[in-house]
C-alpha cells in the first residue's frame, strides 16, 4: 500500500544501464505467502466493497516487499444474504470460487456460479458480485491489471454520468471494438467443462489458455496441478512468472535461479542449488521470472495447485516450457519442449 494512496502501477528506476540489482533484491524476498500477510485492505482508492463485503489483497504493485507487478492476487468474500458495489473497470478478472455458491451480474446479465468454478469479469464489463444463499462465498481473484495500467487503459469507477457530459455526444456501443465473437465466449468454467491430462508437468485440468479460445479471457492462463502424496511436478524452465495458490495438502517448491550470460548470443546459466520453499493450504507460492522449478507433494498428502500466469508473455516469444525432468509417474516419451 502507498503511504499516500494506492499503488496502480510500480516504476523501476536505476543509475545503471544492466538491472542484475534490482533482480538480487527481488529474488531475495520471501515468495510464499499465509492469511497473515495483507498487504492492502481495500480501503484506499478501491470501488468494489459494501458494508458487508470484504477484500484484501496478497499480492500487488504496491507491496513494500516487492513480488511482481504482472499479476496481482486477492480474495472476495461475501456474506450470507449479500453483494458487493457494482463498478466497473477496464482491466479482465479471473474469479476461482474457494468456497459457496452465488451469481455475478456483469452488463446486466446473470452468471451463476459455485465452488470450483472460474468466473471471467470480461474486459470494460460493469460487474457486481452477489451471495443469496445462507452460507459465505469465498473468491480468489487473478488478474493481470498492471498490464492495462501500463497500456493506459486506465477507465474505471462506480456507474453514474460523465463529467463533462455537455461536451460529448450520444452513446455508443462499447463492444463495437472488441474482438468478434467474444460475446459469445464462456464466462464460468465449470470442472465439467475442463478435462484432466496427464503431461510432463502433472496431472493437470485447464481453465485457461490460448488454446481455450470459447472461454472470454485474454490476460491470465488458469490450471490446476495434482500431485500425487510423496510424487513431484515436471522439473520445468520457462520465462513468465507464477503465482500457486495452495488448494490442498502441503509440500514444498524447487526453484533454480537463471542467470543470462550475454556473450555473443544470450545463454542461460542455472544455479548450481534450488532454494527452497515451504507451503501448506492456503498459501500462495510466487515462482519468479525466467525460473527453473519442481513441486513437491509432502509423504501422505497429495497436493492441488492452482497455476495462474499473465498471458502476455507468450504474446512476446516465450510460449514454451522446456522440461528438464517429467513428473513422478509420467509415462510420455517426448520432453523436449511443450507449449502447456
Amino acid at each position: 500500500m502507498g503511504k499516500k494512496g494506492r499503488v496502480f502501477v510500480r516504476g523501476m528506476t536505476s543509475e545503471t544501464y544492466g538491472l542484475g540489482a534490482f533482480r538480487r533484491k527481488q529474488l531475495a524476498v520471501g515468495r510464499v505467502r499465509d492469511d497473515t500477510v495483507v498487504v492492502d485492505d481495500a480501503q484506499v482508492a478501491h470501488s468494489g466493497d459494501s458494508a458487508d463485503s470484504r477484500t484484501w489483497w496478497r499480492v500487488g504493485p504496491g507491496d513494500e516487499d516487492f513480488l511482481t507487478q504482472t499479476l496481482q492476487v486477492h480474495f472476495v468474500e461475501l456474506p450470507p444474504h449479500s453483494s458487493n458495489h457494482g463498478h466497473g473497470h477496464q482491466n479482465e478478472a479471473a474469479f476461482y470460487i474457494l468456497e459457496g455458491a452465488g451469481y455475478e451480474i456483469h452488463d446486466d446479465q446473470r452468471y451463476d456460479w459455485a465452488t470450483d468454478d472460474l468466473v471471467l469479469v470480461h474486459t470494460d464489463s460493469v460487474h457486481r458480485h452477489f451471495n443469496p444463499y445462507d452460507e459465505k462465498a469465498v473468491a480468489l481473484v487473478l488478474k493481470a491489471k498492471c498490464t492495462w495500467m501500463f497500456m493506459g487503459l486506465i477507465q474505471q469507477g462506480r456507474s453514474g454520468p460523465i463529467e463533462r457530459e455537455e461536451e460529448f455526444g450520444p452513446r455508443e456501443d462499447w463492444s463495437a471494438i472488441w474482438t468478434p465473437g467474444v460475446l459469445d465466449r464462456k464466462k464460468v468454467v465449470k470442472p465439467a467443462d475442463t478435462t484432466w491430462e496427464d503431461t510432463p508437468l502433472g496431472r493437470v485440468r485447464v481453465l485457461s489458455s490460448p488454446q481455450t479460445d470459447d472461454v472470454r479471457v485474454f490476460s491470465v492462463d488458469v490450471f490446476e496441478l495434482e500431485i500425487p502424496a510423496g510424487g513431484s511436478s515436471g522439473k520445468h524452465w520457462k520465462m513468465a512468472d507464477e503465482v500457486l495458490y495452495v488448494l490442498d495438502g502441503e509440500g514444498y517448491s524447487l526453484h533454480w535461479e537463471v542467470e543470462a550470460e550475454i556473450a555473443e548470443k544470450y545463454y542461460a546459466r542455472v544455479a548450481k542449488e534450488p532454494t527452497r520453499h515451504e507451503f501448506k493450504k492456503g498459501d500462495t507460492v510466487y515462482v519468479p521470472q525466467n525460473t527453473v522449478a519442481q513441486h513437491f507433494a509432502a509423504d501422505g498428502t497429495p497436493v492441488r495447485l492452482l497455476s495462474a500466469q499473465n498471458r502476455v508473455f507468450k504474446h512476446l516469444g516465450y510460449d514454451t516450457v522446456h522440461y528438464l525432468e517429467p513428473a513422478s509417474g509420467y509415462a510420455g516419451a517426448q520432453l523436449a519442449g511443450s507449449t502447456a
